[in-house]
């Protein structure tokens, strides 16, 4: 008896040791034929009380032009979320960060097309969270649509390595 008591407690200590919480959702990156899985670079409960930081961004070695495929779980694609993406162009001058913004929860993917001759340089995803930024009288601070700018609660990384052509 006493040692089916001793199994049942071993047992029990190892299934809770593998109930830990799970850590924060990871993004998928996907360039050139490789494909690289990202912790976010910080991450906030939903109401941004509590954040932790985490690694740097990823990276990922590709030749110019070529696209770079994002892949979101559900605890991130069911949310506001938003790319950034940072580029050259054809003649290496860097240009605007171009921005697009889901807020539906059915975008799940995401694909970069550089036109001819961009080189991207970075892909950013982030996360909006349920705050909204205050001004100094803790009144929101409004877009240009006349809603309250929602916070980054969330930011994943793709730091773009360009290789010459082969």
């Amino acid at each position: 008896m006493r040692r089916v008591l001793v199994a049942l407690l071993a047992g029990g200590a190892l299934t809770m040791a593998g109930c830990s919480a799970p850590g924060p959702p990871e993004v998928s990156f996907y360039t050139d034929g490789e494909s690289v899985r990202a912790e976010p670079l910080v991450y906030c409960d939903v109401l941004l009380k509590s954040c932790d930081q985490h690694g740097g961004p990823a990276t990922l070695r590709t030749r110019p032009g070529k696209p770079v495929q994002v892949s979101l779980p559900a605890d991130v694609s069911r949310t506001p979320w938003a790319v950034n993406v940072q580029y050259l162009d054809a003649e290496g001058r860097p240009q605007p960060v171009r921005q697009e913004v889901f807020t539906d929860g059915t975008q799940h993917a995401y694909t970069v097309e550089p036109a001819p001759g961009e080189r991207l340089l970075v892909v950013e995803i982030q996360q909006l969270g349920g705050a909204y930024a205050a001004d100094a009288q803790g009144e929101p601070i409004l877009d240009e649509a006349g809603e309250p700018q929602l916070v980054v609660r969330g930011v994943w990384s793709l730091q773009l390595d360009p290789r010459a052509t082969s």
